[in-house]
């Protein structure tokens, strides 16, 4: 399934200055983006374990909720918004502050490309 996405990963990477390619071709794996959607990560401050489903649901059609601010989310998929993905710089400012957020850590790029394709079958 990695090598179905191997295309589209290459055309989101090299339209972005910003993001920093692996040394290694990676292929995107939208199942593993889901596994890691869905995955709950504990938190080093002792509070809940939070996941990308804590703010942006299980249904990326539907708009999502900041765990924290209460603000409203717009739907993540690109089948109901489609400006979602679009955007080089968003897509790494959002990858880098949630996987923070949520993992306590930046994410690898293969996790971002992961996401990114479970996002995009949306």
């Amino acid at each position: 399934m990695k090598r179905q996405l191997a295309t589209a990963l290459p055309t989101v990477l090299f339209s972005a200055s910003m993001l920093i390619l692996p040394a290694t071709p990676c292929a995107a794996d939208p199942a593993a983006g889901a596994a890691g959607w869905l995955k709950e990560y504990p938190q080093a401050d002792g509070s809940k374990p939070r996941s990308c489903t804590t703010c942006h649901g299980r249904d990326l059609t539907q708009p999502g909720q900041h765990a924290n601010t209460g603000k409203v989310i717009e739907p993540l998929a690109p089948s109901v918004n489609p400006r979602r993905l679009t955007d080089s710089a968003k897509i790494e400012k959002w990858l880098r502050r949630n996987c923070r957020w949520t993992i306590g850590r930046e994410c690898t790029a293969d996790e971002k490309a992961d996401f990114i394709a479970y996002i995009k079958t949306q």
